[in-house]
């Protein structure tokens, strides 16, 4: 199952040319950076400025809660998203669903940065807020499981950790992007203009990036594995009752093996902003210049865990960084209590070994099932893990922290760590 097939460029099942490298990894790329990029910008805004304005009549710390709570309504809209565009994308083709599962989450974020604030009209903004806050997690589940299907079906023999590596790097060029828009902004307008106006800019300006990944994304061609698929007739007709009914043990295994992918990195992104902001008393500037250092670092050990899932293997490395994030956890409050100095050595320490986890985790979510499934199993996996990890970690985080202190905050991670371990052991060979 880990191995594909390369055909060489230029030929295909039925005298098609292939997509080159350079096409599959530019669209399997530019399309995730997108997806994060909208999906970024909702969280950092979530931080900074949807608590005024959209939640303005609770106290401060209510406020951040309401507004983690619609942030966290994406991870439940993304396996609704994953279950419909990967049945499309087992059924269809992987090339049509990737272009209808970003414009899905396109319009969504272009569509929050035109929403009235409550102060306009009142309740109905949050529920609209909420509404396009759906639409985001329901385009992105459908984005993610194809993006990692289109690089790693074209992927030559030996190099499919590095080529499933690609999707995942769209994670932290999207991290940074979001963060450098905010981050500018404020330096070119005061705080009060941002909350005015100056929020909408990046909401509204994704609708470039949408863009130039619809251009490389009509440009490919279907994978050559999917279209093995369609010569073969071995199609099913509803994709995700064949991923349920055959395919039970590595749904489970496979979402709860991805459980401390999703809490390290909410805890070091979303989480921190909202400490740094809130708790810690840093200003906006420095604590984005916080999370863009950290996108970089997060950038680099992704780029090298493509090379190293190769060498030594998905499992080893999936193994090692988290035992390491779980011991991590124990130095959390510590260093976070340490000051500036502090968060930038947590914030250190956690996105490169957040990195090396989620470098391989794409292509370790695609491994266990068929072609005919894998854009469903794959996502369903990814969004379920989604929802148990990272959809309420900056509340769970936030809470803990508010009423029993960051060493909780620490024990929350290991306690996601320590499940992710056991379910790592638990696989077999082929399910990873």
């Amino acid at each position: 199952m880990d191995a594909t097939n390369f055909v060489p460029a230029g030929t295909a099942g039925r005298g098609k040319p292939l997509n080159s490298p350079a096409q599959v990894l530019l669209a399997s790329l530019i399309g995730t950076t997108v997806e994060f990029f909208d999906f970024y910008v909702y969280a950092t805004a979530a931080v900074l400025v949807f608590p005024t304005l959209f939640f303005p009549n609770s106290d401060p710390m209510t406020a951040l809660l309401a507004s983690f709570a619609t942030f966290s309504i994406a991870f439940f809209a993304r396996p609704f998203g994953a279950i419909i565009f990967g049945h499309f994308g087992d059924r269809v083709g992987r090339k049509t669903t990737l272009v209808a599962a970003l414009l899905t989450m396109g319009i969504s974020t272009v569509v929050i940065g035109l929403l009235p604030t409550y102060h306009q009209i009142g309740v109905a903004a949050p529920l609209l807020l909420a509404l396009c806050r759906f639409g985001q997690g329901f385009g992105l589940g459908g984005e993610w499981g194809g993006a990692v299907l289109l690089a790693t079906e074209n992927a030559p023999d030996g190099k499919r950790n590095w080529y499933g590596m690609f999707p995942q790097l769209g994670a932290p060029v999207g991290l940074f992007l979001a963060s450098g828009v905010f981050w500018i902004l404020l330096h070119f307008m005061s705080q009060e203009a941002l909350l005015n106006w100056g929020w909408r800019i990046p909401f509204i300006a994704s609708v470039v990036l949408i863009g130039i990944g619809l251009w490389v994304r009509l440009s490919i061609s279907e994978t050559p594995e999917f279209q093995k698929a369609i010569d073969k007739q071995e199609r099913v007709s509803v994709p995700v009752f064949e991923v349920f009914r055959h395919h039970k043990r590595s749904v489970l295994i496979s979402t709860f093996m991805a459980l401390i992918t999703f809490v390290a990195f909410y805890i070091c992104t979303a989480y921190l902003l909202s400490y740094n902001v809130k708790v810690a008393g840093v200003s906006f500037r420095d604590a984005l210049m916080v999370q863009i250092y950290g996108s970089l670092l997060f950038g680099l050990s992704t780029i090298a865990a493509g090379k190293l899932g190769d060498r030594f293997g998905r499992r080893t490395l999936l193994l090692v960084s988290t035992i390491i994030l779980g011991l991590f956890s124990f130095a959390l409050a510590p260093l976070l209590g340490a000051g500036l100095l502090g968060i930038y050595v947590f914030t250190t320490v956690g996105m490169l070994l957040f990195g090396m986890n989620y470098g391989v985790i794409g292509a370790a979510l695609a491994a266990p099932f068929p072609t005919k499934v894998r854009y469903t199993g794959s996502s369903i996996t990814f969004n379920l893990a989604g929802i148990f990890g990272a959809s309420l970690a900056p509340y769970i985080a936030t809470w803990l922290q508010t009423n029993y202190g960051m060493s909780y905050v620490g024990y929350y991670q290991l306690a996601a760590a320590v499940v992710s371990l056991v379910c790592i052991l638990a696989s077999r060979k082929a399910e990873i």
